[in-house]
């Protein structure tokens, strides 16, 4: 018996971090994804999207207290003064940043990773009336552009990165990027978006344009056959002068 009990290897739970030290990271991750940033003081007292997320850890906390009232009426609060909606069940990860922080929904059963940074007017919402899960996954390191909708209990793997205004209603694998309405993969992610000294790389204007390539590749193949069609053209108006010069007296 001891031998067997010497033999199982100890299963290691990681500690839940505290919520001071959770809304801690929350501010200090702010400067690695805003150059605008300046320091703790300026981002502590005029960010809206830091002051929902520390608002929403508060409201969380009270939710799985079971004070749903209390938690309701904190969100409600943080609303009011944000412009960001953030259910209090909603269970958000580590250094999660809301850049701009207006116009943000993020539904009851919505999960978001560690490292997730959204941009104002994105919305992580539910399609169905049914209990149950309803609302999307975000995973680690997700960057989702402005206005972006996810919609459903879809996942959005690590790494991912979802174009702005797009419209998500499908899983998204790790590292990949999806744009457009309906939202399609167009590629992997190039990067895993952190520059050397830890920062997010922010080169949202690199994102794909799938439609606009399409009309590329389109208007070049017209242009070829117009310059074939015209060569054939040539050709035949020859061998029609051909044909009539031999057969003239």
């Amino acid at each position: 018996m001891s031998d067997v009990a010497a033999s199982v290897t100890p299963v290691v739970v990681a500690r839940k971090p505290s919520l001071w030290r959770m809304i801690a990271e929350d501010l200090r991750c702010v400067t690695s994804r805003d150059p605008a940033a300046r320091g703790g003081i300026e981002t502590w007292l005029v960010y809206p999207g830091v002051h929902a997320i520390i608002w929403h850890r508060f409201a969380h906390a009270l939710w799985g207290a079971g004070w749903p009232f209390a938690a309701r009426f904190l969100s409600w609060l943080a609303r009011f003064l944000t412009q960001v909606d953030i259910h209090p069940a909603a269970t958000i990860g580590r250094r999660f940043f809301i850049d701009h922080g207006a116009g943000v929904v993020i539904g009851e059963t919505a999960v978001v990773g560690d490292d997730v940074t959204l941009y104002h007017g994105v919305t992580l919402g539910g399609v169905s009336w049914r209990p149950g899960k309803r609302h999307p996954t975000l995973g680690n390191g997700v960057l989702v552009g402005a206005g972006a909708k996810i919609l459903g209990p879809i996942h959005i793997g690590e790494g991912a990165r979802v174009g702005a205004n797009a419209v998500v209603i499908e899983d998204v694998p790790p590292a990949m990027t999806v744009v457009g309405i309906p939202g399609r993969i167009v590629r992997p992610s190039e990067t895993r978006r952190r520059l050397g000294d830890g920062r997010i790389d922010l080169d949202h204007h690199l994102m794909p344009d799938p439609v606009g390539e399409a009309v590329a590749a389109l208007v070049d193949r017209i242009d070829f056959l117009e310059v074939r069609l015209a060569h054939l053209q040539a050709r035949l108006n020859d061998h029609s002068d051909t044909q009539t010069e031999e057969t003239a007296p």
